[in-house]
């Protein structure tokens, strides 16, 4: 028999190994799963590490893929620093797309970007409110975010799914389920390079990241509030004697936290769709909480962790093609890092104790 024994003290040197441990053992062990299904082990390697480098286009569809990762990532951070547990952010994505988008439709010959300036706005809003239905029961009734924020993501698929088919279906799409095409002032438009033209999808959406990550290391680590949120996830009984508001800062990072996911939507949807559909999301949402511990809910540490993932995606797309695995194959990988951080993260706080049956 076996406990779990809390340590006196965390090593600082396995807070930076610990996910560079589970990157090798993720990487060790998918390989091997590949090898028993019959593919060549040093092939889909390549093809998921290497082959999203193998041309500048797909360097900078990294970038792409990376975005709304790395934002919805930032939001969760400040959940899961506070010991808050918000998996509901696919959902948050989803409503904060589906507002911002139905804002955009009322205005159809508008192309001022001021427009996607409000959309911002809205679609932070939008995911700000679907976060707040567990927030408010979680702070009121006690309910378990958990279960809360995750059923409401299929609330939400449903939601989106019923708007697009029914009230906000263009009659021109030849019975396929899509809105209206949004105006020129609610796109997000490619980033042009001089003597090249466009990398890729590339677009200017990337530039919120470069705000995003300096201001959530500042906010973290250089203001009261994130000090606040700090305590209460690593030493609850030491914020409430501080006066620390519990209920105040639950609040709080929920909605920060769903607001950025609904700002990942608009980017998402603005940039590469331009109209909503049902599946405006691919799993944004829950790939983000991998991306926020491999970071490990350090906002630089979510930005590598973001091109990480990107990368393993779009490398499993290419070896998908190229080699026929199966997606269900490639997506194992997430699992099985998801797998190996937590377990990380376990041992990094408590060690494990042997005792006899007597």
């Amino acid at each position: 028999m076996f406990t779990f024994v809390p340590r006196d003290k965390v090593s600082k040197n396995w807070v930076i190994l610990g996910p560079l441990v589970s990157i090798f053992l993720t990487i060790f062990f998918g390989l091997l799963i590949f090898t028993f299904l019959g593919y060549d082990p040093l092939e889909t390697l390549y093809q998921v590490f290497m082959s999203p480098f193998s041309r500048i286009d797909r360097v900078s569809d990294i970038f792409v893929k990376a975005c709304p990762l790395i934002i919805i990532g930032c939001g969760l951070m400040l959940c899961f620093r506070a010991n808050i547990w918000n998996i509901g952010a696919e959902g948050q994505f989803i409503m904060g797309a589906l507002l911002a988008g139905s804002f955009a439709l009322m205005f159809p010959d508008v192309e001022t970007k001021i427009l996607l300036l409000f959309m911002f706005l809205v679609g932070f809003i939008g995911g700000a409110i679907w976060a707040f239905i567990p927030a408010i029961l979680k702070t009121r009734l006690n309910v378990n975010e958990i279960l809360v924020s995750l059923m409401l993501v299929y609330v939400a698929m449903l939601f989106i799914d019923f708007i697009v088919r029914g009230p906000l279906r263009d009659p021109m799409s030849f019975g396929f389920p899509l809105t209206k095409p949004y105006p020129e002032g609610a796109l997000i438009n490619k980033i042009p390079f001089p003597g090249i033209g466009y990398l890729g999808q590339l677009h200017y959406g990337i530039l919120l990241i470069v705000l995003l990550i300096p201001l959530s290391w500042i906010f973290i680590h250089k203001t009261l509030g994130g000090f606040k949120i700090t305590v209460l996830g690593s030493a609850p009984k030491a914020a409430k004697f501080a006066g620390f508001k519990e209920n105040s800062i639950t609040m709080t990072v929920l909605l920060l936290s769903g607001g950025l996911a609904g700002i990942a939507g608009v980017v998402e949807v603005s940039a590469n769709m331009g109209q909503l559909q049902p599946e405006v999301s691919f799993g944004y949402g829950f790939t983000a909480i991998i991306v926020a511990f491999l970071g490990r809910l350090n906002p630089i540490g979510i930005l590598f962790a973001g091109i990480t993932i990107a990368t393993v995606k779009l490398g499993a797309d290419n070896a998908q093609m190229t080699m026929g695995i199966p997606k269900v194959v490639t997506g194992l990988f997430e699992g099985i890092l998801l797998f190996f951080l937590l377990t990380g993260e376990t041992l990094q706080k408590y060690q494990i104790k042997w005792k006899r049956f007597k």
